[in-house]
């Protein structure tokens, strides 16, 4: 029994992670494609689609996945996506951002208003918590690309905005509208970035107690499981 039960939870955890996988895909699917309607079907000549299509190969997303992607977008298919943002307040206050890719606006709107309701947040109007934060671009590369000083000029050198070490990456911040051009005279000294995309950067951090942080944690798991979800950003330290 304590091998059929071991075998059991191998199981469940990697048909979890291959659960989480198929929803990431999606949602660089549905950005992808979005991004190729929006502009050329040719990431050489759209930067917002290149910038897509970088992301979702650092994840490992297949190849003919991205072109499926493009393909719907030529089809027509990305007609009525809508792209939403979320404002509201989690536990203890928390400011939280929510980025929405949606076929549905109302169901959308529905799900995430009770998603907040159902652990301990609410919604808030719009421009109630964007103040808090500031529209970035993000690059980051793993530490072992290059050393921080080498990082650091080569930040400056294509007119970025900051850089600091997250985790086990460094993490270059740009002007939003200069993101493609920074991205671009990086990926020259450095290589493919790890990670490309426009995010939300809080301005101040604010601290939770345990349980603040608990509830946080399960609220946003909650919104990120959601397929229309594309992104979650918080002000918590």
């Amino acid at each position: 029994m304590a091998g059929h039960s071991k075998f059991k939870n191998i199981q469940f955890r990697k048909d979890r992670q291959d659960s989480i996988r198929s929803k990431l895909f999606s949602k660089f699917s549905r950005d992808i494609t979005l991004a190729a309607k929006q502009g050329q079907p040719d990431p050489a000549a759209n930067s917002r689609l290149r910038l897509a299509i970088a992301n979702a190969k650092a994840e490992s997303m297949p190849k003919e996945n991205i072109d499926r992607a493009i393909k719907k977008a030529l089809g027509g298919d990305a007609d009525t996506y809508e792209e939403i943002r979320y404002e509201g307040f989690g536990p203890a206050g928390a400011g939280l951002i929510v980025e929405v890719l949606t076929d549905n606006r109302n169901r959308a709107a529905a799900n995430i208003r009770a998603l907040f309701g159902k652990h301990g947040g609410n919604l808030g109007e719009s421009g109630s918590v964007a103040f808090m934060f500031d529209r970035l671009g993000r690059i980051s590369y793993p530490w072992a690309t290059a050393s921080e000083d080498a990082v650091i000029e080569a930040a400056i050198d294509a007119g970025a905005v900051d850089v600091e070490r997250e985790d086990d990456d460094h993490v270059v911040f740009t002007a939003l509208e200069d993101l493609a051009q920074v991205a671009e005279a990086m990926e020259a000294k450095l290589g493919p970035a790890r990670t490309t995309a426009a995010v939300w950067r809080a301005k101040t951090s604010m601290p939770l107690t345990e349980d603040g942080e608990a509830g946080l944690e399960r609220l946003i798991d909650a919104l990120e499981d959601d397929d229309d979800v594309q992104n979650v950003w918080t002000n918590v330290a």
